[in-house]
């Protein structure tokens, strides 16, 4: 497991983590603890925001600089392959013209404006999130829950190469449910602890819906790409995230 956990850090962070091992097997523990990454990434965050808060910067800036901490320590990798699937998907084209035009390293007009879009809601929703420290962290970890479920056996990747090929499949459908459990029962205590009743049922409905919505978009890309890619599971984790983000925000 300590190998797979290396290996998480090493493909979702740009901390120097050193892996040893890279092949399937060590890729489905690296997915099983996916969102161990994302409480790191997303503790960064709250850290960033809670320090911004300190220094009497308002809720929006906050949540800007907050929002910013995840595109920094992944190299801004999920939010690349948001806007390269979103290009894929728009362009209408075939699932072999559409991976290509995903492969490209310039970000067309699709890819471009979802990527606008997707940044200003998950900043707006965090600022509107009454406790915005615990909606960044609660958000990084639903995003990168996304992972375990679409890597999970019976998706197959649409490339023979690439990340795609290394993690998809490998995940047995009750580890994903698992990792799923252990991350509902986290995240209701503590936001029962933070929020009382609200917190609980807004921390539940968050986890619930931010991975629900990754699914809607995996079964699309799997239907239009013929499987997943690394570009995939980027667009998956931001919009898990954003998802999570929107649920905390009502009041």
């Amino acid at each position: 497991m300590t190998d797979g956990i290396r290996l998480a850090f090493g493909l979702l962070t740009v901390l120097p983590v050193r892996n040893d091992r890279v092949d399937r097997d060590t890729a489905r523990r690296a997915m099983l603890a996916a969102p161990a990454v994302g409480l790191v990434v997303g503790g960064a965050a709250a850290l960033v925001m809670v320090a911004a808060d300190r220094l009497g910067l308002g809720g929006l800036t906050r949540a800007v600089l907050a929002v910013a901490v995840p595109a920094v320590l992944t190299r801004a990798l999920h939010l690349d392959g948001l806007a390269d699937l979103a290009d894929g998907l728009g362009s209408g084209r075939p699932a072999e013209e559409a991976l290509a035009v995903m492969k490209r390293s310039d970000i067309g007009p699709f890819g471009v404006v979802t990527l606008l879009l997707v940044v200003m809601a998950q900043a707006a929703a965090l600022a509107e999130a009454p406790e915005g420290a615990y909606a960044v962290v609660l958000a990084a970890v639903t995003g990168r829950l996304a992972f375990p479920w679409a890597c999970r056996a019976g998706v197959p990747a649409a490339r023979p190469e690439g990340l795609g090929a290394l993690v998809a499949g490998t995940v047995p459908a009750g580890g994903a449910a698992a990792v799923t459990v252990i991350v509902l029962v986290l995240a209701t205590g503590c936001g029962a602890l933070a929020g009382g009743l609200h917190g609980l049922v807004t921390s539940a409905l968050a986890v619930v819906c931010g991975v629900g919505a990754a699914l809607a978009l995996l079964r699309h890309a799997v239907r239009r790409l013929g499987g997943v890619t690394g570009d995939v599971l980027g667009a998956l984790a931001e919009i898990a995230a954003l998802a999570a983000l929107l649920v905390l925000a009502v009041r």
